[in-house]
Parts: C-alpha cells; structure tokens; sequence
C-alpha cells in the first residue's frame, strides 16, 4: 500500500472551503468521481471536496427518502441571538400558558393562512400507464403545491414579524419593539418538501382500508394539523380513522383524559384511544450498585390492547356495513361487496403475540400507521407483536420506506414513514415536540428562548446565576479617604435564555476546547434532547381547559416531576449521557417511551459513573486533595 502523503491544514482548509461553496451553490460541482475498482481507495488529494465515502458505495435509494427541509436566513439567526443575550423571561411564568391556544397550533377559525395549506394529492392513474407518465404527473402536481404553501406560509410569517424580502442587518435587530422580539422575528417553519417521501404517504393511503394515526399525548393537536385532516377527507373512499394517543406514560391520566374528550369533540367520526408501548422488565427486581437503569421491553398494556382491538372490530364492522343508499335499494343491496374480507378472526390475536401463517391468494384487513415523525409508529408495532419488528431511533425519521407486517394471517399493517405536514406553527414548538432532528436545528438559541417561555429550566435544573459566580472585583478608588474598601456587587436583574445555557454549561463543567469559555451549544443542545425526549416532563392542556384547579403555580407547561433520566430519579441534576453529545445517535425512540434504555433498540453506550459537575477541565486537580484542605491550598 502507498503510503499516504501528509496534507498541510491550509490544504485542508481550502478542500473544506471549496466543499461549502459547492454545497451553497456559489460554483459548479466538480466531475463525478471514476468507479472505484474493488479493493482500491482514494486518497485525501484524490476527493475534492467529498466525503471519503463515495457514492459509487452508497445504496442510489438512501438518498431519495431524505427528508428536505428549507434554510433559515441568516437574519433570523442573528437576531435569535440577540434576543436570547438580551430579553429577560418573565419570572414567574403566567398560568395561561398550560393550556394549548388555537392559534398557536394553526387550529384558529379566523387564521385566513390556514385553510389554504393542504397536503399534495396524487393525480389520477391507470394500470395501464407508463412509469415515467406517472412520475411525470405527480412532480407536476407536486411543484404547483409547493409553490402555493411557500407563498402562504411567506405571507404568515411576514404577517408575524419582518418580512422574508427584509434587507435590515443583524445588528439593527437591538432597536426592535420588546414585543416584536417575543415573536421571534418571524420565525420560520419546516415542512417536508422531498416528493419521495410523500409518495411513501400516497402509497399507504391508498393499500390502507383502516388508518391509525398517531399522536403525541404531551401536545396531540401539533401533530394533527388541518392540512392532514383535509387530506384523509379528500380521498377517493373515505377510511375509518383511528386516534391512538401515545406516550401516555409521560403524562397524568387526567391529561390524556382531558385530551381524549378534546379530540372526541373535534373530530366525532374518528374513534380515540391511548397505548403504551414499553413495560418495566423485572420491576419489582432490586437494582443494586450506582447507576443500574431500568429496562423496558416493548409490550402494550392488555386494557390498552382491548381498547385498540375493539376500536379495529369497530372500524372494520363500519366497512362492511353497507351505505344508506345502498341498503334502501334492493336491487344494488343483493350485488353490493364489500372493499374489505366481511370476517376476520380476531380470536388469532393471542396479546399481540400472534403466529402469522399467510396463504396465498387470500384476502386481509389493511391497517396504515401514520403520523409525523418520533410519534411512536414503530414502537407501537414493536409492542403489538410483543418484539422488535422494526428498527425504532430516538433520532426523527429513522423510518425511509413503508413497511408491512401480518399480525394475523388476517390483518396486516402498514408502517408510513414519518413526514412533517405543513401548518401554520414556529419552528420551535416543533423542536420541542420532537418533530425535527435536533442535530439539524441551525438556530438553538431561539429553540431555548422558545422553551423557556414555557418551562422554568433554571428552577427544574436548579441552576446558578452566571452573575453570582463572577469573580468579585475590589474596589481600589482612593478618593473614599479613611473608608474601608468594598467589593463591588454584580447585580443579577433578570434570567435570559443565553444565561440558562451559560449557567447548565458550567453546571456540567462543558468548556470550549480552544478558549476555555463555557460550552453553550453543547448544553442547548442536551436540554432539547431532554424535552423532545421526555426526560423533562411537560405537557400542554387542550384549549379552553379551565386550570385555576388543575396547575401549579409558576410551573408553565412543566410537570412538576423531578428529571428522570435513564430510570434514575435525580433531585439535583440530570446525570451525562451520550444524548448529550450534538452528533445523532440510535436508541430507542423517545416517544415510544419514558427516556429509558432498551437493548434491544441501537443506542450509543452511557456512562454510569457519577460526574462531578461545576470544575471543567481542572477537576482533576481536586481529586487528590486532602479533607479539609481550602480551595487555596491547591497548587499546580
């Protein structure tokens, strides 16, 4: 093998140039590489700004099913720092926020925005119809959708703060109105915008003859926005639709009860139940030595699964059942048929452990999953059949491709991939609802803004003011004559999203490499993780719920519930985990469960040992350091 000549940083420096510009389009794309012939590799100066993994290795299909999402401007995100370094959270929060509003979930009657967002339909097809025709009518009716939903969301977000056209510079965002930098300057939305995965979504649709959607139970309307529900009304033979509430270990009874009565209201046609999809292994077991983390295995509740059956029993009772126009005419009543086989033997269901045997040629029961993504589709299949059927991620959008399993040699599901559905909601309420991966959320500042103007973070992490561990400065003025010289004082004021970062961050001990300043990416980082995964418990009552009963005082949207991290209850902190690091990494999806470990679910291995928090880089200084030795004493 040759050997590899040594490359200088400034060479690296301008391949990792050259590769951004290429990226943002400022010049062409370098000729694609020459197939490698097998056993031969490249070297650093044969890949010009490409990965070392080239796309002759790669499987063509990865690609296609990526979700794609537009760019933030660069405005927003320099004002979403300015806001976050210089706006003081209202301390203590104000009851109302517990109870979801309409408008901030685009559900509000007099939005004029919201009734123009659809979800894109697939044009009409026939068997006979070549491939590229098909291909062809559905990406001309897919970029004539997406035009129409970026002038409406464009004309919403210029409607909420400046306009996307606006050509201030960052630094002008200081002189803005207060009230302009709660609104978050516009903040953007994110919608899937990659046709391949719709037409995962038009595929599932058209082979389900049920729907199963899923919800979140922290915030069941974010996940269910009007563009979905118009859709599911438009389709050609309307399907029975189920609502399956799901985390509903995360939250009170009383709040997937409250829920369940709110969506029953809305949406009277469709049936509405809650499932859990994780169990405890061992839960009466003693967990002995520091740091042993409970483990759950997927299983569903047996209350839990009847509720599921008899909902299917009645869904599917509802399809061969003929019409009212059908049954008043004789004549069409003796030739009518169902879409659907008229038995199904639901006795096959041995609690959700059921030994499928299919046979060819005969009919089943469709049944699609479908939600957006991380709202537990596939833990739920997991848990139906009592094993690890599919791959489930903490990560949003582990699922690329749909997927379909028999349960019983009668009834057979489909698993969508998850998609964000356009609606008229920020960017931020999305990130705390788990819907977009976080690793790729370019403006966490705005995010934590965002999360601490619905969640007293300072007071659940009981965190430290930055201001009052600055060092003190004496007070060396001269002219004070025979007065004794005071320490001057920091005055606090106020909490702003940049000092919670601040304050986790030296809490944790997380220092930049290079200067040695407190690591602020790193902890917003970690505390979205901890909220979109439920290791921070929160939830939203539904609109219009009276709470002068029903919360606490100062708490927001919080629980009240101490941080439970990886199965261990923690009063003073959230121990380190490798959630908390900014890469992606596989584990079992947080909203299938409560923030806990499942080997049998790919996760990145976490530290049980005990983090001493709040020295940095030079706690190792302390370690050795006798009892009752002051702080002085320590020399290096």
């Amino acid at each position: 093998m040759p050997r590899r000549k040594p490359a200088s940083s400034k060479h690296r420096k301008a391949e990792l140039q050259f590769k951004r510009a290429v990226k943002r389009g400022d010049i062409p794309a370098p000729p694609p590489q020459l197939k490698l012939s097998r056993g031969k590799k490249l070297s650093r100066r044969e890949i010009v700004g490409g990965s070392a993994i080239t796309k002759a290795r790669r499987d063509p299909s990865f690609n296609h099913l990526q979700s794609t999402f537009l760019k933030v401007e660069p405005l927003f995100l320099a004002a979403s720092k300015v806001i976050a370094s210089t706006v003081l959270l209202t301390r203590p929060l104000p009851p109302e926020i517990a109870a979801l509003s309409v408008d901030d979930v685009g559900l509000s009657t007099n939005d004029k925005f919201g009734s123009q967002l659809t979800c894109p339909k697939r044009p009409k097809w026939r068997f006979d119809m070549a491939k590229k025709e098909v291909e062809a009518n559905e990406e001309a009716i897919y970029q004539k959708w997406l035009v129409e939903i970026d002038d409406t969301i464009g004309a919403w977000r210029a409607s909420r703060g400046i306009p996307s056209s606006a050509t201030q510079e960052a630094s002008t965002t200081r002189d803005l109105p207060l009230s302009n930098k709660n609104d978050l300057l516009g903040s953007p939305t994110y919608y899937e915008r990659n046709i391949e995965v719709w037409r995962q979504l038009w595929r599932v649709s058209e082979m389900s003859d049920i729907i199963l959607l899923l919800l979140d139970s922290r915030c069941p309307a974010l996940h269910f926005p009007p563009s979905l529900q118009v859709y599911f009304e438009a389709l050609r033979q309307s399907r029975p639709l189920i609502i399956v509430l799901t985390k509903s270990d995360l939250v009170p009874p009383s709040y997937t009860a409250a829920w369940s009565a709110w969506l029953r209201d809305h949406y009277p046609s469709a049936r509405v139940v809650k499932v859990e999809s994780y169990c405890e292994q061992n839960p009466h077991s003693e967990r002995k030595g520091q740091g042993q983390r409970k483990k759950f295995k997927p299983e569903m509740k047996p209350d839990d699964l009847l509720e599921l059956v008899e909902a299917l029993k009645a869904a599917h009772e509802e399809l061969i059942t003929p019409p009212e126009r059908i049954r008043n005419n004789a004549e069409k009543l003796q030739n009518w048929k169902p879409s659907v086989r008229r038995t199904v033997e639901w006795t096959a269901i041995n609690g959700g452990h059921a030994h499928v045997e299919i046979e060819e040629g005969q009919e089943y029961l469709t049944v699609g999953l479908v939600g957006q993504p991380n709202v537990g589709k596939s833990s739920l299949l997991n848990a139906l059949f009592g094993t690890h059927k599919v791959k489930a991620s903490r990560t949003p959008g582990k699922t690329k491709h749909f997927q379909t399993l028999f349960w019983t040699p009668h009834i057979r599901f489909v698993d969508c991939p998850g998609l964000v559905m356009p609606n008229l909601v920020p960017m931020e309420l999305q990130v705390l609802g788990g819907i977009l991966p976080i690793s790729q959320i370019p403006s966490i500042p705005s995010c934590i803004h965002y999360a601490l103007c619905l969640l007293p973070l300072e007071q659940i992490l009981h965190l430290t003011h930055p201001a009052e561990t600055e060092a003190l400065v004496e007070d060396k003025r001269t002219w004070r004559g025979n007065r004794t010289s005071k320490l001057e004082t920091v005055d606090r004021g106020g909490w702003t999203a940049m000092d919670v970062l601040v304050a986790y961050a030296n809490q944790k001990g997380w220092v930049t490499a290079k200067a040695g300043r407190s690591d602020v990416n790193r902890a917003g980082n970690a505390l979205l993780r901890f909220l979109a995964e439920g290791k921070i418990r929160w939830a939203f009552w539904p609109p219009d719920t009276p709470l002068m009963e029903n919360i606490m005082h100062g708490h927001g949207i919080w629980l009240g519930i101490p941080i439970e991290d990886n199965g261990i209850v923690e009063e003073d902190g959230v121990s380190d985990a490798s959630s908390e690091s900014g890469s992606e990494e596989e584990g079992k999806s947080s909203d299938e469960t409560s923030s806990n470990n499942d080997s049998g679910i790919e996760e990145e291995d976490v530290s049980n040992s005990t983090v001493t928090t709040g020295q940095g880089r030079f706690i190792a200084l302390l370690l050795d350091e006798p009892p009752g030795s002051s702080e002085d004493e320590v020399s290096c």
